[in-house]
């Protein structure tokens, strides 16, 4: 089992000096013991990861602090952009990091934030599937016609070469046919516990496998990442208090997201009826939920639990979402102890591979 560090919940709305302590020192941690990845998401118009807008601009920053570790889009929205500015910008951060990087890809999630492009909402899919086989061209020297403001097409080949003649690839899936469009054409999974179980995921994960062996790619070759909000420490009791707080105000702070995408699904959910004691209620309820089997919430035994349960559905890396704590100086107390996890999962593996 891998373990990359994951960032989303970074709040952009206050006016503060050092906003990004927390990912360059746990970045710099990371690359000093061993951690996988380092992935920075792509946010808009929302102070819930607002710090995150452009993965690039991020990673290009992290490649001047860290020297081994990959640096990931977790994720690129491509229908938001031209694939030839994706190729650019991380031909860019490849040559700064001297090779490091890899791309996740997602067709999109809110509407509002496809005032940035000029496709279609409902067409986000396909846009996606096209603009990552444009990306991969360009990547690897390949000409491509685009078209320009008249309309005409003409070739274009993007420059600076990047380091790594091809491009890591990771999708972002959810359902079932995502996992299956991954498989196909060869590329890693990034998935996630927000809109189900591990029992609900396993099935998905499964059909990605067979995905792969059935359109010729190795299916023991293709990497399956879980983002996972993660937060350890030397004692269970102690660390769910600790971290019940912070949890409910990310909890809190995501149902206004997933109300929004419900009303762009057609579906009224309103949580104005909903007194603050209703709400607060709705979220212990919740916390509680997500600490059995959807979390590494807890201590270097109980996670270790909730690892091998994600190694048996078949994960082969945990992207830990560390800054759902705004609290820095526990986020980063925590890192020794999930340093310790990842040591200990590496160790156990081993062993096993001794005995084989």
């Amino acid at each position: 089992m891998e373990f990359s560090i994951f960032y989303f919940s970074g709040d952009g709305l206050k006016t503060q000096e050092n906003k990004y302590n927390l990912l360059i020192e746990s970045a710099k941690f990371a690359d000093q013991n061993g951690f996988s990845a380092l992935w920075t998401p792509e946010r808009h118009f929302h102070p819930f990861g607002g710090l995150y807008p452009n993965p690039s601009l991020t990673s290009a920053a992290l490649a001047m602090i860290t020297e081994r570790i990959q640096l990931r889009s977790g994720s690129i929205v491509m229908p938001l952009h031209n694939p030839a500015r994706v190729a650019e910008e991380w031909s860019v951060v490849d040559n700064l990091s001297n090779g490091r990087v890899a791309l996740a890809f997602a067709s999109g999630w809110t509407i509002d934030d496809f005032v940035l492009s000029s496709e279609i909402h409902a067409n986000r899919k396909e846009s996606m599937w096209s603009g990552i086989q444009i990306v991969h061209k360009l990547w690897e020297g390949e000409q491509v016609e685009l078209k320009d403001a008249t309309g005409n097409t003409f070739k274009v080949r993007t420059f600076p070469r990047p380091i790594q003649r091809k491009l890591p690839t990771w999708i972002v899936c959810q359902s079932n046919a995502t996992f299956i469009e991954a498989g196909k054409i060869g590329a890693n999974v990034l998935t996630s516990l927000l809109g189900g179980t591990l029992e609900e995921v396993a099935p998905q994960i499964s059909l990605y496998r067979e995905s792969l062996a059935k359109y010729g790619n190795n299916p023991k070759a293709g990497k399956v990442a879980m983002m996972i909000h993660t937060f350890v420490g030397e004692d269970f009791n102690t660390v769910k208090e600790q971290a019940r707080e912070p949890f409910c105000n990310y909890l809190k702070t995501h149902i206004d997201l997933l109300e929004n995408l419900a009303k762009n699904a057609g579906i009224k959910v309103s949580l104005e009826k909903f007194t603050e004691a209703d709400i607060n209620s709705l979220l212990r309820f919740a916390y509680e939920g997500w600490l059995k089997g959807r979390t590494l919430i807890g201590s270097k035994t109980t996670c270790m639990q909730m690892i091998k349960r994600l190694k048996q559905i078949g994960v082969d890396e945990v992207a830990c979402l560390i800054d759902f704590n705004p609290n820095y100086d526990a986020v980063m107390a925590s890192l020794s102890y999930l340093k310790d996890l990842k040591d200990l999962c590496s160790l156990n593996q081993e062993k096993l591979l001794s005995l084989s």
